[in-house]
């Protein structure tokens, strides 16, 4: 899946491809985190 990461504010909002909101974190590195979470969580 291809996602979009924007800064709003201060923050990193995590898109989908289509510009859907799926979650926001403090910094890039932790939306890269919880995206392979979110990835390894949806392979179990």
């Amino acid at each position: 899946m291809e996602y979009r990461m924007i800064s709003v504010n201060g923050h990193i909002e995590v898109l989908d491809r289509r510009g859907n909101f799926l979650f926001s974190a403090d910094t890039e590195q932790e939306a890269w985190q919880d995206l392979r979470e979110l990835s390894a969580a949806s392979l179990a």
